[in-house]
């Protein structure tokens, strides 16, 4: 009987890490090489300039100043591409079911506390609430059709109510509609709420709030429903 590897996973080096992010960001942007190799060319011209005109002029001071301006501009490309892949990203997730969850369990830092799972979810249409919590308040986002969410949206801002009287509650719909927020700013639009709460009533409100979830998600579901054939409720 062979003994199983104990040894760690082997995670994907620097270079490797960095041909997916080309490769990604490549297929948004496929202006992407002829952009990162005018990136370095201007990198050096500048690096050989500073290096004719600090004197003395020596070959061997514009070639250091030349390399220095190689570096340079392999940095400046990186950090330019670092961006672009972000905004493939989000080009790429836009208006796909569970993109905001993604987003804010994700890209809020540690200030805001959320998950990818939704709070509420219309299984039909895959319409689905997810609710941060943060020094800004509690912020319900509603992914999908405004109409469809309306219902959802309120059960979510009522019970936040309840078990957190007083914090303020921001509701956000992300798209592409008058009054939505894209996806692409959707971290950032709840990343510039002005500070509402201290920490330890944040750490308060989420604790209230996952007891109360909790407590929902372990009723019992009565005698003589199969949850197999629970259809979402129709809108009023």
């Amino acid at each position: 009987m062979s003994a199983r590897s104990t040894a760690p996973e082997k995670r994907p080096g620097f270079f490797s890490q960095l041909r997916s992010l080309y490769t990604f960001t490549h297929k948004a942007f496929r202006w992407l090489p002829f952009m990162l190799i005018g990136i370095i060319l201007v990198g050096i011209a500048v690096g050989v300039g500073i290096g004719l005109l600090i004197p003395p002029v020596a070959i061997w001071s514009v070639i250091l100043w030349g390399v220095t301006g190689l570096m340079a501009g392999i940095l400046a490309g990186l950090m330019v591409m670092t961006r672009l892949s972000t905004r493939a990203m989000y080009k790429q997730i836009d208006g796909m079911p569970g993109a905001a969850g993604h987003i804010l369990s994700t890209s809020l830092g540690r200030s805001w506390q959320s998950s990818d799972m939704p709070v509420g979810v219309n299984p039909k249409t895959q319409e689905a609430v997810y609710r941060a919590v943060g020094r800004g308040g509690v912020v319900v986002v509603g992914e999908g059709s405004r109409g469809r969410l309306t219902r959802l949206v309120n059960d979510e801002r009522s019970k936040v109510q309840r078990v957190a009287s007083g914090v303020p509650v921001t509701v956000i719909y992300v798209g592409h509609g008058e009054g939505d927020v894209p996806i692409s700013k959707l971290a950032p639009t709840i990343k510039s709420l002005p500070k509402k709460i201290d920490r330890s009533t944040m750490a308060a409100v989420i604790k209230r709030i996952d007891s109360v979830s909790q407590s929902l998600a372990s009723m019992p579901i009565p005698k003589g429903i199969d949850p197999t054939k629970v259809r979402a409720p129709r809108p009023r």
